[in-house]
C-alpha cells in the first residue's frame, strides 16, 4: 500500500513524498520480511537522484544491489547518481558490472557511453574548466585515489612520464600500473595527450 502511493507520488513527480512512502514501506517490511524491498530501494534511489540527494541514492541503490545482484535497474540508478556526481570513471564501472547482469541492458549500455564520452572530453580539454575542477575534486576526494597519488611508487611512475619517456615506456608494460594510470586517466587526474 505505501509502495503504491509512493509509485502514485512518483509519477506525479512529488518526490519528497515518494521518498516518505518509500521509507514507511521499508518500515513495515524489511529485506528479511519482503522479498521484494530490493525494489523500494530502488524507487527511492531513483527519487534521491531527481530531488538532488545523490550520496543518498548511490546509498540505496548499492543496498538494492546487495539485496538482489541480478536487478539491472540497481546498477542503473547506482550509475546515475554516480554521473551526476561527475565521478565517471565510478559510474562507468558501475554501468559495466550492471552489464554483467544483463548485457541486453538499453539503460546501462546508454550511461556506460555517456560516461565515456565525458571521460574523453574530459581527456581531450573539452570539458569547461569548472566541470574539469569539480570533476578533480571529487576525485581527489576519493581514497582509492588518494592511494594511487600516496604510492611512492606510482609518484615516481607519474614523474617518469613527465620527465623521461624511456622509463614511462617501461612502466607501460606492467598491466597493474597501467591500470592505476587508466584509473587515474578515467577520474580527470592525469590527462593523456
Amino acid at each position: 500500500e505505501e509502495k503504491d502511493k509512493g509509485n502514485a507520488f512518483f509519477k506525479e513527480a512529488k518526490y519528497p513524498e515518494a521518498v516518505k512512502s518509500y521509507t514507511e514501506a521499508l518500515k513495515r517490511g524489511p529485506p528479511k520480511r519482503n522479498e521484494e524491498a530490493y525494489k523500494l530501494y530502488s524507487n527511492r534511489s531513483a527519487c534521491y537522484t531527481k530531488l538532488g540527494a545523490l550520496p543518498e541514492a548511490v546509498k540505496d541503490a548499492e543496498q538494492c544491489i546487495e539485496l538482489k545482484p541480478t536487478f539491472a535497474k540497481g546498477y542503473s540508478r547506482k550509475g546515475t547518481a554516480q554521473f551526476f556526481m561527475k565521478e565517471y570513471d565510478k559510474a562507468m564501472e558501475t554501468y559495466k558490472l550492471g552489464l554483467e547482469q544483463d548485457a541486453e541492458n538499453e539503460e546501462l549500455k546508454a550511461g556506460l557511453q555517456r560516461c565515456i564520452q565525458k571521460i574523453n572530453m574530459g581527456n581531450s580539454g573539452m570539458l569547461s574548466e569548472q566541470e574539469q575542477k569539480e570533476r578533480q575534486a571529487h576525485a581527489m576526494a576519493d581514497p582509492e585515489i588518494q592511494g594511487i597519488l600516496s604510492d611512492p611508487i606510482m609518484r615516481q611512475v607519474l614523474q617518469d612520464f613527465q620527465e623521461n619517456p624511456k622509463a614511462a615506456q617501461q612502466h607501460m608494460k606492467n598491466p597493474e600500473i597501467m591500470a592505476k594510470i587508466q584509473k587515474l586517466v578515467n577520474a580527470g587526474i592525469v590527462q593523456v595527450r
